[in-house]
């Protein structure tokens, strides 16, 4: 899928916007500890497992990068991506437009092929409508009240859930943030243009919340996202050699003796309850707290 010349235009000007948020010294989530199988072995009832239809491998000419995707913000987005890893159609396609302190954007089929997915276009998917006690959060602030936390490990925004209760469908409207780490899907002025180019959040960018879909989080190879090589401030493009995207898979399309495991750190816990509580005792913002951990067992 190529941009037209306005479509580029407008991602780039949010791109300069995050670019500026950055430049001027917002808070970034430090870095989480580096935990071990031994870590989760010791303490099971702190880790899950993610499931291996949700685990989303792509490799690179940096490195490796595992994506967990969250089916329920965006089902249609996350079936086409799932399709577009399993029938290889990323392979060999490049990160195109990386901007330093915003984002690397890949998955543009088109300029590689000349033909594109052959997948339909996406409809939005900017939001999702949730049963706060189907769909539990531990989050910043009062229960009832609060608007930001965490649902297995991703960051979220929501309406707060005493609205639930005034609504015919007992639910609340709920989205991912475009935290670091969060991923995202590209597209044209068109709100329901998306099909299959992708970006991964190197640093927050809060104004595509709501504007792009979100559908997935980096959980392991976060530093392999930074590492992709940038174009110029502000635009991102062109980039010469840029890198490549070598291979993308769902792990459950590899033999079960060769998929590899992935623990993601509970936060329904008291730690991360502690945690958040602090983080609304100081107003922080759910993307600068620390990203939630993951252990890799191969």
């Amino acid at each position: 899928m190529r941009f037209s010349t306005f479509a580029v235009s407008t991602l780039v000007l949010a791109g300069m916007a995050g670019a500026t948020a950055c430049a001027q010294g917002t808070t970034e989530a430090p870095e989480p500890p580096v935990y071990t199988v031994q870590d989760v072995e010791a303490s099971p009832d702190a880790w899950r497992l993610a499931d291996p239809e949700n685990l989303m491998v792509m490799e690179t000419s940096k490195g490796r990068i595992i994506i967990e995707m969250l089916p329920e913000v965006a089902p249609a987005h996350a079936q086409q991506f799932r399709t577009i890893a399993s029938e290889g159609k990323w392979d060999g396609t490049v990160f195109h437009r990386v901007i330093d302190d915003f984002m690397a954007q890949g998955g543009d089929i088109m300029a590689m092929n000349g033909e594109g997915s052959g997948l339909p276009n996406i409809s939005g998917e900017f939001t999702f409508r949730a049963s706060p006690s189907e769909m539990p959060m531990n989050v910043i602030g009062p229960m009832d009240s609060a608007t930001q936390g965490l649902y297995m490990g991703f960051p979220m925004r929501t309406q707060a859930q005493f609205l639930a209760e005034l609504t015919g469908d007992a639910a609340v409207e709920r989205w991912i943030p475009h935290c670091a780490g969060v991923v995202s899907t590209a597209r044209t002025s068109d709100p329901n243009s998306a099909n299959s180019q992708f970006f991964l959040m190197r640093h927050q960018g809060d104004h595509l919340d709501k504007q792009y879909t979100a559908w997935g989080r980096v959980v392991d190879g976060f530093d392999v996202v930074r590492a992709i090589k940038h174009g110029p401030a502000g635009t991102g493009v062109p980039i010469s050699g840029p890198d490549q995207l070598t291979r993308a898979y769902m792990v459950s399309d590899l033999p079960e003796s060769e998929q590899p495991q992935v623990f993601v750190q509970r936060t329904d816990t008291e730690e991360w309850t502690a945690r958040l509580a602090e983080a609304d005792q100081t107003d922080t913002d759910i993307c600068d707290v620390m990203r939630v951990p993951a252990v890799v067992a191969e």
